[in-house]
């Protein structure tokens, strides 16, 4: 064969080979990469503080991570023995682990307590809600899992656990996971300013798509949707409130104080009163923990929910990979991609913090990727829960920084798949719930080239 038909032969060859590529490269479907290895990159404190703060993260870490006992207040009803064990993985201050350690509870604490079909080894860590009571008026709070009774401290203590599967048949049952508080306290200092001129930013472009959004505060003058899951800022207040998955809660010292009773029993100077009060069930004095004002050693110890709201207030933010997964390339184009299909509108990439007398969260860019605001997000999502201005379908825009090492999303856990997650928030209007805000950007998302949701999804693996 002549020289030059060779040649041509080959680069023939060759732009078949390379359109082969290109073609699987569109039409291979795009998947989620799954978590992150490596180093969690979140976990220590932000970077600036002083000696003294940084001793305030050290001592609010200590606590956080202590495991509570009966004598100390836990229970008599709790979901968990310690802030820790919830908000655990990748690091302190995160969210579920890939075990589950709430399997282990009813081994710990025999008698009235047993397993729970919703809590298993390999699923997320969940708090249960009851949408509604037995004469139908809204509930919306958090149902413990678990009781003390049977515990060897706890002796004399004899109330039953829930009966969460005859709920469960009703469909009376809602679950939450944890969110994860790392970068809490740059969010707590983004001023309400900041969120409102984001809400009204690219107002038409928003329009278009179908977002709205607004702000969760606590009402002056009465809920609009009944009185179930109030949220707990008072309602002289009237501010922005941005913790939760409805944005109920309005402060970290807030979040420490409703998590400490709620999740675990422990009364506090912030919330008094136990949650049950059966008296053969009281094994501290209430509040259980408090600021010791009149210590044996003459040295004045703060109570522990304001150590865990130091430990969340001078927590990083998560770093992000600029490589992994995909190369720096594909996560540079997904980032682009991310906005242009506008996921941005609502996954705000950045608003910044105002004023504060600690430097380090002083005019700081917060890189949250969330507008702090709650949406309608349709039937598909929604779970019947009413928690100050926000409705039974809204929920607050989850910030995305440290997606990447994340194994359970949405506000259930009901999937460990990015795709699956992204696919959830479309949904239709019903006769009860509106469309989802987010159907448009979805639609959006899913006409694109595969390629390109690769590179969505690495993107967002990467955060």
């Amino acid at each position: 064969m002549p020289k030059i038909k060779i040649a041509i032969a080959i680069v023939a060859i060759g732009i078949v080979l390379g359109m082969s590529g290109v073609l699987q490269a569109q039409f291979s479907r795009a998947r989620d990469p799954g978590p992150r290895g490596g180093n969690p990159g979140a976990g220590g404190p932000l970077p600036g503080l002083t000696v003294g703060q940084t001793q305030f993260f050290q001592v609010g870490l200590a606590d956080f991570a202590e495991v509570e006992e009966v004598d100390e207040g836990l229970g008599p009803r709790f979901n968990a023995t310690g802030c820790g064990v919830c908000h655990g993985h990748p690091a302190t201050g995160g969210t579920s682990p890939a075990r589950n350690p709430l399997v282990d509870v009813p081994t710990a604490f025999t008698g009235n307590t047993r397993p729970l079909s919703f809590i298993t080894p390999g699923g997320p860590i969940r708090e249960a809600r009851f949408k509604y009571n037995p004469d139908g008026t809204r509930d919306g709070g958090v149902h413990n899992l678990f009781v003390i009774s049977g515990h060897p401290d706890a002796a004399g203590c004899n109330i039953a656990q829930e009966d969460f599967a005859a709920q469960l048949s009703r469909g009376n049952v809602i679950f939450r996971i944890p969110t994860p508080v790392f970068g809490a306290g740059l969010i707590e200092m983004v001023p309400d300013k900041a969120i409102l001129a984001n809400q009204t930013a690219n107002a038409s472009a928003k329009q278009s798509l179908g977002i709205g959004g607004r702000a969760n505060r606590q009402r002056l003058f009465g809920q609009p949707f009944g009185v179930s899951g109030l949220t707990n800022n008072n309602p002289n207040d009237g501010t922005i409130s941005r913790f939760g998955w409805k944005a109920q809660v309005k402060s970290l010292l807030l979040f420490s104080g409703e998590a400490y009773n709620v999740e675990m029993g422990i009364t506090s100077e912030l919330f008094h009163t136990e949650r049950d009060e059966t008296t053969a069930c009281q094994f501290a004095t209430v509040p259980n923990d408090v600021t010791e004002t009149d210590p044996d050693d003459g040295v004045v110890k703060i109570s522990a929910i304001e150590n865990f709201a130091f430990f969340q207030r001078f927590l990083a933010a998560p770093t992000p990979s600029s490589t992994v997964p995909g190369g720096s390339t594909s996560i540079g184009r997904g980032r682009s991609k991310f906005t242009e299909v506008g996921c941005a509108y609502c996954h705000t990439p950045k608003l910044k913090t105002g004023n504060s007398t600690v430097a380090a969260l002083r005019y700081q860019d917060v890189n949250l990727l969330s507008d702090l605001l709650v949406h309608n997000m349709g039937s598909g999502l929604a779970d019947d829960i009413v928690q100050g201005d926000a409705g039974p379908d809204e929920f607050r825009t989850a910030p995305l920084w440290g997606l990447g090492q994340r194994l359970f999303f949405l506000h259930d856990g009901r999937t460990t798949d990015l795709a699956e997650a992204i696919q959830a928030h479309r949904s239709g209007g019903t006769s009860k719930y509106g469309p989802s805000e987010a159907n448009g950007v979805v639609d959006r998302y899913n006409q694109l080239r595969e390629s390109d949701k690769q590179d969505i999804l690495n993107f967002l693996r990467s955060l």
